[in-house]
C-alpha cells in the first residue's frame, strides 16, 4: 500500500517536473518593418485660394457700387 502511493507520488512528481522543466525562457523574435509614410506633394496654389476669393469678393464690391451722384 506504501508502495503504490510511493509509486503514484513518483509519478506524478515526474510527469509535471518535466513539462515545467521542458526548456529555459527564449526571447521572443521581433521583426521591426519600418513604416513608410507618403507624402503627397503639396500644391502650390494651396495658399491662394482664400486670398483670390477675398480680393475677387472685393472686386465685386466695388464694381457693383452704383453712385449716380
Amino acid at each position: 500500500m506504501i508502495m503504490t502511493k510511493f509509486a503514484t507520488f513518483a509519478a506524478a512528481l515526474g510527469l509535471t517536473a518535466t513539462s515545467a522543466l521542458a526548456g529555459g525562457y527564449v526571447a521572443p523574435i521581433v521583426d521591426v518593418e519600418p513604416v513608410v509614410v507618403e507624402e503627397s506633394a503639396a500644391s502650390s496654389n494651396a495658399g491662394l485660394v482664400v486670398p483670390a476669393l477675398l480680393l475677387l469678393g472685393v472686386i465685386a464690391a466695388v464694381a457693383s457700387d452704383d453712385d449716380d451722384s
